[in-house]
């Protein structure tokens, strides 16, 4: 799969273990993805809560090529980068 950094979005917090699943499931993959830690930027939090009508936190949010995941699992992950390549 072929993915530039600019077209897959990752909001999340370094320390949640949803989130370094995440992680270690595009590394494993060697997927480029760009990571946003909205526990130590409120920038990226903001961003993150603009996605939500409810203007939740909700980590991890993955965003590939538009295509808004919240807390997806790997079949999930898998299902729309297929779709997006």
């Amino acid at each position: 799969m072929s993915f530039s950094k600019k077209d897959i979005q990752f909001y999340g917090a370094a320390r949640c273990h949803k989130t370094q699943h995440n992680m270690n499931f595009f590394q494993e993959k060697n997927i480029l993805f760009t990571f946003f830690d909205v526990k130590e930027n409120e920038d990226y939090a903001e961003e993150l809560r603009n996605l939500y009508e409810n203007r939740s936190l909700n980590f991890p949010t993955i965003m590939i090529k538009g295509k808004k995941l919240r807390n997806p699992n790997d079949n999930e992950l898998l299902k729309w980068l297929s779709k997006k390549q």
